[in-house]
C-alpha cells in the first residue's frame, strides 16, 4: 500500500518528525512518500494519509490546512492520522493543541492524532518569530522525545496491517 506522509514544517523541526514517521511505516512494508502539503494535489494514489503540521501561535500551518480543504473529499474515503509539532521547554507550553485540530480531526474522520513537542532554535527565526518567542518567554532547545514518535507510528503500522477500516479490509 502506499502511504502518503504530508508535513508543513516552517523550520525543519516537524519535517523530521514526519521523515521519522515514514521511515517506520516503510520499515513496516509500506511504499511511503513524504512530501509537503503545497505538493500534494491529490491523494488519489494513497491508500492511507499521514498529515501533520508545525503549530505557530495556536494554529496548524496555512499550508497543511489548504491540503485539508483541497484533498478533503478524498481524504475522508481512506485511513488519515494527525499529528502536531510545536510546544517546548519545561514543562511544555503551549498545552492546547492548534484551535482547528478538533475541527479537522472530526471533518476527515481521522483515526487519531497525536502532538509531539517540537524544537526552538532562535537563531533561524525571522524578526516577527523572535518578537513572539520574546512574548512567550519559550524555551530554546529540542524537546522531541522519538521513542514516542516512533511508538505512534508503529501504532499506525499496526493498525493498517490488522484493522478493517471503514468497511474495508488494508492490504498492501
Amino acid at each position: 500500500m502506499k502511504v502518503l506522509v504530508a508535513v508543513a514544517s516552517r523550520h525543519g523541526s516537524t519535517r523530521e518528525i514526519g521523515d521519522a514517521v515514514g521511515e517506520v511505516l516503510r520499515d513496516g512494508g509500506f511504499d511511503v512518500t513524504v512530501a509537503d502539503p503545497d505538493d500534494v494535489d491529490t491523494v488519489e494514489p494513497y491508500g492511507a494519509v499521514v498529515l501533520g503540521s508545525s503549530v505557530y501561535v495556536g494554529r496548524w500551518s496555512a499550508s497543511a490546512r489548504a491540503m485539508v480543504d483541497r484533498c478533503a473529499c478524498c481524504l475522508v474515503s481512506r485511513p488519515v492520522w494527525m499529528f502536531s509539532s510545536g510546544p517546548v521547554g519545561y514543562p511544555l507550553a503551549p498545552e492546547a493543541i492548534a484551535d482547528e485540530v478538533p475541527g479537522i480531526v472530526a471533518r476527515l474522520h481521522a483515526r487519531g492524532h497525536r502532538t509531539f513537542p517540537g524544537r526552538l532554535d532562535t537563531g533561524a527565526l525571522g524578526l516577527a518569530e523572535r518578537a513572539a518567542v520574546a512574548l512567550l518567554q519559550a524555551e530554546p532547545g529540542d524537546f522531541r522525545v522519538w521513542a514516542d514518535v516512533t511508538d505512534w507510528a508503529s501504532g499506525i503500522v499496526s493498525e493498517l496491517h490488522t484493522q478493517e477500516i471503514r468497511g474495508l479490509k488494508v492490504v498492501h
